[in-house]
C-alpha cells in the first residue's frame, strides 16, 4: 500500500495545474489552416482571410489578459469560418453602406482630448 502512495502524490501534482489552462493559439494553426485553402488566396477573399487573422489576434489578447475561456471561443469561429470557406463568403459581405461607415469610424482610435461638439 504504502508503495503506491508515490504514485499517487505524483498523479496528484501533474493533475494540480491552474483552474483554467492557456489558450492554445499556436496549435490551432490558423495560419496553415488558411495557407492550405486555395479558395482563401483569391484576391476576391483577402477580407476574409484578414477576417481570419484579426480573431487570431484578438484570441492572443485575451489569453495575453487570462480569458483562456473567451480565447478558446475566438479560435473556435474562426475554425469554423476555416472548415467552409465557400460557404463563409457566401453567408458574409453585409452591404450596408451606414453599417459599413459606422463601423469604420468605431475603428478609428479617438483622441482623449475635448469632446467633439456636434
Amino acid at each position: 500500500m504504502w508503495r503506491s502512495l508515490p504514485a499517487l502524490g505524483f498523479a496528484l501534482a501533474l493533475s494540480a495545474g491552474p483552474a483554467q489552462a492557456a489558450c492554445d493559439v499556436k496549435g490551432a494553426q490558423i495560419e496553415e489552416a488558411i495557407a492550405a485553402k486555395s479558395e482563401l488566396k483569391s484576391d476576391a477573399n483577402a477580407q476574409l482571410v484578414r477576417d481570419l487573422r484579426t480573431l487570431r489576434d484578438a484570441a492572443i489578447v485575451l489569453d495575453t489578459y487570462k480569458f483562456p475561456g473567451e480565447c478558446e471561443v475566438l479560435l473556435g469561429v474562426a475554425k469554423s469560418l476555416l472548415a467552409d470557406p465557400a460557404k463563409t463568403i457566401e453567408q458574409g459581405g453585409d452591404t450596408d453602406e451606414d453599417k459599413a461607415e459606422s463601423l469604420s469610424e468605431a475603428r478609428e482610435p479617438k483622441d482623449a482630448g475635448a469632446p467633439k461638439v456636434k
